[in-house]
Order: C-alpha cells, then structure tokens, then sequence
C-alpha cells in the first residue's frame, strides 16, 4: 500500500508541476497589479490600470493636460478653449461652454486631454458622461494617437468613442477616422454609426470602448452603438495601416467644442449658455494575459496575394484564448518582418531587406500572443513579386 501511495503522490505532483509549467507565461510576463485609485477594480475579466474619478476638488494635472488656444479644432468651431472653463466639483468633471468674447472668439469651453499621462494600446475604457442640449454645441469624449506611427492625421487614426452635436439632441454617435476613412475624404467618409439615446443630456450614460487587435466595439449602457472591424479581404488596395491604424498608443481627449463644420450645422442658440458636460469617471482596463492565457494561436491558413496591392498579402486570422498580439513574418524560411494584423506589404517596408520584383518568394507566418506563445509555421506560400 506504501509504494501505491508514493506513486499516487508523485503522479499527483507531477501533474501539478506541468500544469503550472504550462500556465507561467514563456517570456516571464507579470499578472497586472490594479490601480487603487479605481472604484472598480475588475470588469467582465479586465483589471483597471488607469483611472480619474474625480474626487478631489482640482483637475490632477498628474492625469490630465488642459488645452489652451483659439484654432478652432481644425473644424472651423467658435470656441476658446480656456482652463478657466475645465472645474472638478462634487465628485464630477465640469467642462462648461459659455457665451462670452475672448481672444477674437465669441465663446469659451474647455477642452483636456491625457497625452503622456494615461496611454493605452487595447483593452476596455469606461467613461460615465452626461452631455449637454441645444443648437451650436457638439460635445466628444474621443482619441487620439501619442506618437502618430503612421503620420500626422488623419493617417494615425483617430477614435471617437462618444460624439453629440446638440441640433440633434437625443442622437450619440461613434466614428473612427484614418487614411482611406475620414470625413475630409469625400470619396470615402469617416466610419461612422449612431444610436437613438433620449438620456444623453439628462443623466450620466456609461460609454465603453471594447479594443482589440482587428476590431473595436462602442457600447452606451450596454447597449452597441457601432462595431470597428479590420477585413483584409475588403482592403487590398492599400496597407492595413491606412485602414486600421489602431495598434498603437492612444490617449484621452474630453471637450465640449462651439459650432464648427457639424456642431454649427443649424446655427448656435446663445440662450443655451453655459453649456456644461458632466464626466463622473474615466477608466482604462486591460486583460491579465499572464494568468488568463494558457495556450498558443492557432497557425496562420490561406494565405493570398492581394488582388490590387500586389505586393501584399494576407491570410486567415488565427484564434486564441485571449488575443493574438502580432505575426511573425518568413521569407525563404529566415524571419523577415512582424505585422500586427493579418496583412502585410512588402513595398519599402525594410531598408535594404526589399524583396525584388519578378521573383519568386516562400511566405510563412507565424502566429504570436501577448504571452509570448506561438502557433507553429503556416504552410509555404510562394509568392511572385
């Protein structure tokens, strides 16, 4: 009985070992530490990493930048922004837009954002906001990219997670703007969608951002305003970049603009002022991919050469537990380039590693998540230049 209680013992804690073997990240990824100043610190499998819930009296300018000037947010809007107009009272941040002359500007507002403060490249943001009613104001909680990878805008991107133009007043809207998708763009306009929402001015609604590689979805109280989703197979003229740019850090942009080229559509209503937005909170939350992680990508499949981009290609996104983060690129079988979607184009991509047009090339990808873990080789595609 001794020697059948020993085997049972070590079998007991030999299958312990490797199953807390097979969990530990493979590049010694840590589990997330909670940020305390959160007043919720877990949501649907996310840990709060960043948050302003606006206790204080003060704005934290540890969290926050207050933008100062009159250019009219490059859409032809009315207001000044001032840090006069940006207050923290009663647990809630107050940006209010008032009717009065400033520096050539008939009006004031506030506008803040969280550039080098709080940064983020996917996960979920919570943001509770009330926003206020009538003609001439045109309220967003939105963002924008820190260190434009791809260029100045439109070609980084933009992400607008809740805009509100007071004409239209029981309306919010979601939108992102890039390259080939912005509303300057009169062949192919910003990807907008829009959800009837009567309480947008009378209470606080809650505004998340859900983001991942590939795909963004914008909620207000649960409820879908609009879905974001990368489709290589409807984009082959072009780089994913110019379609989906979202794969780098991005910041918060709160303000409640005056007028311009959608909030002015109808005109402004001077009896409105002050107009006043209400934010209870802001948070940002990421998944814990060192403990809720435990297996590697599904390999790469199908891959094809794009049909106008003709140095490109691209392939069946793989699957993961969590989330693939990027894909490892092979040429003739020695790695060459990582992408972070399931495309990838070969035209000036690497100094003095361009492939060379009329020949022949072996293409496989490899599959990588946040951990670390890979899937295996894709099958060989011969690609001709």
């Amino acid at each position: 009985m001794k020697k059948l209680h020993v085997l049972f013992i070590t079998f007991i804690t030999t299958f312990i070992l490797s199953s807390c073997e097979s969990n530990v990240p493979p590049n010694g990824l840590e589990p997330l530490t909670a940020y305390d100043g959160c007043e919720v610190t877990n949501l649907d499998g996310y840990v709060c990493v960043w948050a302003d819930e606006f206790n204080g009296d003060s704005l934290d300018d540890s969290k926050w930048n207050v933008e100062v000037n009159g250019f009219g947010g490059g859409n032809n809007e009315l207001q000044y922004y001032r840090e006069e107009n940006v207050s923290v009272e009663n647990g809630h941040l107050l940006i209010t837009a008032k009717k009065e002359y400033f520096m050539g500007k008939d009006y004031t507002s506030g506008r803040i954002n969280s550039k080098y403060k709080g940064e983020f490249t996917y996960g979920k943001a919570v943001i509770a906001a009330q926003v206020p009613a009538g003609k001439g104001t045109w309220s967003a909680v939105w963002m924008l990219p820190t260190m434009n990878t791809y260029g100045g805008w439109p070609h980084s991107g933009e992400i607008d997670i809740m805009e509100h133009v007071g004409y239209d007043n029981n309306r919010v809207h979601a939108s992102t703007h890039t390259t080939k998708f912005n509303h300057l763009n009169e062949v192919n306009q910003a990807i907008t969608f829009s959800k009837t929402l009567y309480e947008a001015t009378t209470q606080l609604n809650i505004y998340e951002l859900e983001w991942s590689p590939g795909r963004m979805l914008v909620t207000v109280n649960g409820e879908r305003i609009g879905e974001f989703n990368f489709t290589p197979a409807f984009n082959q003229d072009v780089p994913y970049d110019d379609v989906y740019p979202f794969d780098q850090a991005f910041h918060f942009v709160l303000n409640v603009a005056v007028g311009g080229i959608w909030g002015g559509v109808q005109g402004v209503d001077d009896s409105i002022f002050p107009a006043i937005m209400k934010i209870d909170y802001v948070r940002f939350y990421q998944q814990d991919y060192a403990t809720i992680d435990r297996e590697n990508p599904s390999t790469p499949e199908d891959i094809r050469k794009m049909t106008q981009l003709t140095q490109g290609i691209f392939w069946k996104p793989s699957t993961d537990d969590t989330a693939v983060e990027k894909y490892a690129v092979y040429v003739d079988g020695e790695f060459f380039d990582y992408t972070n979607l399931n495309q990838y184009t070969f035209v000036n991509r690497i100094p003095f590693k361009a492939l060379m047009p009329g020949k022949t090339y072996d293409i496989q990808i490899r599959a990588v998540d946040f951990t670390g873990r890979e899937s295996a080789l894709s099958d060989t595609f011969e690609l001709t230049l």
